[in-house]
């Protein structure tokens, strides 16, 4: 297989990370030119303190013009008050009802992706014929995207994800570098076709959330084209994460059949091994801050301007917030990962991937007695340093 392989290579990661964290639980990596955090409540301090640990760090890296625009609407990327107008003006129309009345909708696209890969046969590939194509369409439908754009879409955000790598083993300039020279010509063509989409929906408005994002306003302001195109380029890498996150449980959950078998028996489980699957393998495995003057977290001093890389994967697995942390366990409560972010940066597509998640495993539940990776296929793995999750993840099922 398969899984076995797949938990090495998860092994491996958290083995690098721990020998990392032999030189303290917050130090400065001279190749990265970083200081890491690994533990719990020194990860959820950066997270809660945004005016000390900002999240716009593009001075950290060559300036660039395609990443600028790009950058110009990410809140991900902003801090207050900015952050509060982009979030804000966005939240009116990328509202939690308008997510909760999704529901039967993402319901309906399930089981046709799950009637479309059954009509092949007990084996198909869950990233390909489902995790993949269902947080993709849904995006695709929320936003009124055509099935020219639809296909243009999908192969500049995929183009885009794919050039996204980090390698610990470089130093942190000539990544930057690299990742400016990889990746901004296809963020120029995509930057260009999301203008374009978008100006067509200024002159003709439409009551999608590409519409809605054109014409919604604050105080009697409204976003400029290039302030939503940031916001749908989260929306770009939200797809991608979703993905893994479903990958994710079903790997877990192929790891503890005897989990399987309680989620079909009580759905209200569900929820709970969603959570614990983001705990588990965090799709993101770090975020980036910068400190905005002198500082100090886990009894280090940390100068102003640096880099700090938080690493949600070993936060979500420190053993004093996390008993037995190495389990996975759809029982545990409460699950205070911080997968998902703390404060104002607490990611606003949470809600979404949640049900998404929560909707594909009830169905497959209903469906399947059983789900095997199988052993007889190679399951394709991302980087975990940059993405954990697969790519590819053949499976055999049986119907109950």
């Amino acid at each position: 297989m398969g899984v076995g392989r797949t938990e090495r290579l998860l092994s491996n990661f958290l083995a690098d990370l721990a020998e990392l964290r032999k030189r303290g639980d917050v130090h400065f990596d001279e190749k990265s030119q970083a200081w890491h955090v690994f533990g719990y409540h020194d990860t959820q301090e950066v997270q809660n303190a945004p005016a000390i640990f900002s999240s716009d760090v593009a001075a950290l890296r060559p300036r660039q013009q395609d990443f600028e625009l790009s950058n110009k609407g990410n809140f991900v990327r902003a801090d207050d008050p900015l952050h509060r107008r982009l979030r804000g003006t966005v939240g009116k129309a990328f509202t939690a009802k308008m997510i909760a009345d999704l529901e039967p909708r993402i319901a309906e696209m399930t089981t046709q992706l799950l009637d479309a890969a059954d009509a092949g046969g007990d084996r198909w590939d869950f990233v390909e014929q489902l995790a993949y194509p269902l947080p993709f369409l849904v995006i695709a439908e929320m936003l009124g995207l055509s099935d020219a754009d639809r296909a243009v879409f999908r192969r500049l955000s995929d183009t885009f994800v794919e050039l996204q790598n980090y390698d610990p083993q470089q130093p942190r300039d000539e990544q930057s570098r690299k990742a400016v020279n990889n990746v901004a010509p296809v963020l120029r063509e995509l930057n260009r076709y999301l203008l374009e989409f978008l100006r067509a929906r200024r002159e003709n408005p439409t009551d999608d959330l590409a519409g809605r994002l054109m014409v919604v306003e604050v105080d009697g302001v409204r976003l400029d084209e290039e302030e939503v195109l940031g916001f749908l380029n989260l929306l770009i890498a939200g797809h991608h994460t979703t993905t893994s996150a479903l990958g994710n449980t079903v790997l877990a959950l192929e790891e503890n059949p005897h989990l399987w078998d309680e989620l079909r028996q009580d759905s209200t489980l569900i929820p709970g091994a969603i959570e614990e699957s983001v705990r588990f393998r965090p799709p993101f495995p770090r975020s980036a801050r910068q400190t905005t003057q002198d500082t100090e977290i886990g009894g280090q001093k940390i100068p102003a301007g640096a880099l700090v890389l938080v690493w949600l994967t070993t936060a979500n697995r420190d053993p004093r917030v996390f008993a037995d942390p190495d389990r996975f366990d759809i029982h545990r409560s409460p699950n205070p990962h911080l997968s998902f972010g703390r404060g104002i940066h607490f990611c606003l597509g949470a809600s979404l991937a949640r049900l998404e998640a929560k909707i594909v495993i009830r169905l497959m539940a209903q469906r399947y007695r059983e789900i095997r990776v199988r052993d007889d296929a190679p399951v394709d793995l991302r980087n975990p340093w940059t993405m954990i999750g697969v790519n590819k993840l053949p499976i055999e099922v049986r119907g109950n």
